[in-house]
């Protein structure tokens, strides 16, 4: 009898510490968490529990958001069972995260001190889904409301002009710094998007332009330039990208700021700039990553890039994007592993737009796509998921070319508040529940529209998400030869995550 009454006691202080999402429905087949000034649903860190209890935290298209409950393993089977192994173990997490953009600055800034308070520990605080890796662009990007750089004046190859925009010290700065103070383990990544048009080739932010090669070392000083700045702020980073979506800058049409970068040619600035440039820095711990685009470029770009030991020398990871991924099979992921077995691959940017939509209140579609994204790339010796926009407002932007999208959380200016989005629940069963420094381990479930994968975090616990998108309840069996076997229901259109230990 002492056993259910100490866990209606430990359920009881868990309950009385979290606040509730406050639905609210759209026609977008699912429903959004409404926050503001005064209110915002929390999910608090799981408490260990002995063996052999699990906790089981649950969200579905029908409402539930975090919602926990628990189970313990016994000695029954089923037919449908889901085998876990730790003892074979694969990649080990960075961490997870969005995108300080201009915008994700602009529409936080919009909101009443309280809902932005909110807002912020929704994403950073224990309270919240525990972000702890996060992408900064270097200067403007289509999420900006116009396009610029840190040095847009005459050729200037020394950069004595170099300096830091309005929105630097608007929009980015301060919500870095507040983010930081809600976590001790915030890691930073920049990521440039234009260079100065006086470097390019055509002279432009935009379209067929590359780095002009006199201007190769001005280009790999531009980013020490950068990172010193922010470090006088006291801004610490973690990485660089060598640029966003290098392949789009083979494109004769659209707007998207961009430097164009032949995989050969990137690999020769590496080698004789940027990388020789960043390791004789202050900066020079920092991590670098090539690529920063789509998986169709896996491996041949990363191939020809690092053709030899001194290019391959000064890289630290691949940087992959998601947007075509549904086109194109994971395993590329696991073959460039293979041929590069000591760089860690990074997912760096994803977001939704479809159905003729940008922003779709209470779409569990979407968030089930990400989900999806996610453990196919975790699957395959992704180490981190870092979404696009945080914050974006009810269009979907602003952005200055009319880009636009959806975001795990959506602005209403006029009423003072911000909808949580699905995706943004998705998400959270990863970063909230995979801290950094967990390592991804064996797991095997054969079943129609179920997918999973599971962790040993550094605390020894286990993590295992299951995303169920039948419109039924399929039930489970946990099978770790650890600790036995579970009953586990997972409800219809959800996804859990288990933690034991």
């Amino acid at each position: 009898m002492l056993l259910p009454i100490l866990l209606f006691l430990f359920f009881l202080k868990e309950f009385s510490t979290t606040q509730q999402c406050q639905s609210r429905r759209y026609d977008n087949d699912g429903t959004v968490c409404v926050c503001n000034s005064t209110y915002c649903d929390t999910i608090p860190r799981p408490q260990k529990v002995k063996p052999p209890q699990l906790l089981l935290y649950t969200s579905n298209k029908s409402g539930l958001r975090f919602h926990q409950t628990s189970t313990t393993f016994t000695s029954s089977k089923t037919k449908k069972q889901i085998v876990i192994d730790g003892s074979r173990q694969f990649q080990t997490i960075l961490g997870w995260g969005g995108a300080f953009t201009d915008s994700t600055g602009i529409n936080i800034n919009s909101l009443p001190k309280g809902a932005q308070t909110n807002l912020l520990k929704s994403y950073f605080s224990e309270d919240g889904i525990e972000y702890n890796l996060c992408r900064v662009p270097m200067g403007g990007s289509d999420f900006s409301v116009r396009a610029y750089t840190y040095d847009d004046g005459p050729p200037d190859p020394s950069l004595l002009n170099f300096e830091l925009k309005e929105e630097d010290f608007l929009y980015k700065i301060p919500y870095i710094q507040k983010a930081s103070n809600l976590t001790d383990d915030l890691w930073l990544f920049a990521t440039p998007w234009a260079a100065p048009k006086w470097m390019k080739t055509n002279n432009d932010f935009v379209k067929l332009g590359f780095i002009r090669k006199p201007m190769f070392q001005s280009w790999a000083n531009y980013f020490v330039k950068f990172l010193d700045e922010y470090r006088k702020r006291g801004i610490k980073f973690w990485g660089v990208t060598t640029g966003n979506e290098p392949t789009n800058g083979w494109l004769l049409f659209g707007d998207l700021e961009v430097v164009a970068w032949p995989a050969w040619l990137i690999g020769e600035w590496i080698e004789n700039n940027l990388g020789p440039t960043i390791r004789s820095s202050n900066h020079s711990d920092i991590k670098i990553m090539v690529l920063d685009d789509q998986r169709a470029y896996l491996p041949w770009y990363v191939v020809k890039a690092l053709t030899n030991n001194v290019s391959r020398g000064y890289v630290d990871g691949i940087a992959v994007h998601w947007y075509i991924d549904e086109y194109l099979p994971p395993v590329v992921l696991s073959t460039t592993h293979k041929i590069f077995p000591d760089k860690f691959l990074l997912s760096t940017e994803a977001s939704i737009t479809d159905d003729g939509a940008a922003v779709k209140l209470g779409s569990w579609k979407r968030g089930e796509k990400y989900s999806v994204d996610i453990i196919q790339n975790l699957q395959n010796w992704v180490s981190g998921w870092v979404d696009w926009n945080m914050v974006l407002d009810l269009q979907g932007g602003p952005t200055y070319i009319d880009n636009y999208l959806d975001s795990p959380i959506i602005v209403n200016v006029k009423a003072g508040e911000f909808y949580k989005q699905p995706t943004f629940y998705h998400l959270g069963h990863f970063s909230k529940f995979i801290p950094r420094g967990s390592v991804r381990i064996y797991s095997k479930l054969c079943l129609k529209n179920v997918k999973h994968v599971a962790f040993r975090r550094p605390d020894n616990g286990t993590v295992i998400i299951i995303l169920n998108r039948n419109k039924k309840i399929v039930p489970l069996t946990l099978n770790d030869s650890s600790r036995g076997t579970a009953h586990v229901e997972l409800s219809e259109e959800s996804i859990t995550t288990i933690v034991y230990w």
